[in-house]
């Protein structure tokens, strides 16, 4: 496998005056087809630097590489052009948009690239029949349950053909059920080849992985790679990664 995404020394400091460090000299490397949990407690810095290798945010020192490219020094107009073409990304509260319906929602971020209207639509038809949406095309998110907003979340991330999936706590707003429906269609997903990079607090989104890295205090305290014979569908405690 060829290296995808690298972070370099990568660092995130907020504040003017009592500056917090929400990273601190971190190096992450990811693989192409790869799919990498970052676990740890509230405040370990998973999302802020889910963010950074993302293209979401800017480090306030160290180096982004995604693709063979140096992001985090791009201007805001190129990097809003990668990231649309070849980042993905899937919220914990889905962030869909409220005045669209579901195909609306996943045909935007394809109009976007510059894609046709006619030719969006028509993609859209068995993205969102894959994610097992067939016959709520037309439905408002408010419609929906939040299994059924988070797959149009996952659907729009798709819509592209990223290179990279990002998620930041997938799981974290869904109920028991719908996060396994969830968390069976991501490791599809992977399975099809996807490169996958997700911030969890669940074990068991943690348990599909290839890569377990573990935060603590903004460092990465631990790494565990996941060797599995079989799909895992049961609940690990998270504290096993550390």
């Amino acid at each position: 496998m060829t290296v995808l995404l690298e972070g370099k020394g990568l660092v995130k400091t907020y504040g003017d005056g009592t500056k917090v460090e929400a990273v601190r000299g971190v190096d992450l490397t990811l693989e192409r087809g790869e799919f990498v949990a970052l676990m740890g407690p509230s405040g370990s810095g998973k999302s802020t630097l889910l963010n950074l290798l993302a293209g979401l945010d800017r480090p306030t020192a160290g180096e982004v590489w995604l693709d063979g490219q140096r992001i985090d020094r791009m201007s805001e107009a190129a990097l809003a052009k990668i990231r649309r073409r070849k980042v993905g990304v899937v919220f914990q509260f889905f962030n869909l948009l409220p005045t669209l319906s579901a195909a609306e929602n996943v045909v935007l971020p394809m109009l976007l690239v510059g894609r046709g209207r006619g030719d969006a639509r028509r993609a859209v038809v068995p993205l969102l029949d894959g994610l097992g949406l067939a016959g709520r095309h037309d439905a408002a998110p408010k419609q929906l349950s939040g299994g059924q907003q988070q797959r149009v979340a996952l659907a729009r991330a798709l819509a592209n053909s990223p290179d990279l999936l990002v998620g930041d706590e997938p799981t974290g707003n869904l109920d028991s059920v719908a996060a396994k429906e969830v968390l069976g269609l991501l490791r599809e997903t992977h399975q099809a080849g996807q490169t996958l990079l997700l911030a969890t607090h669940d074990a068991r989104v943690a348990a599909a992985a290839d890569r377990v890295i573990t935060l603590r205090d903004g460092q990465v305290s631990g790494e565990k790679v996941l060797q599995r014979a079989r799909p895992v569908d049961f609940p690990f405690d998270g504290d096993r990664w550390s």
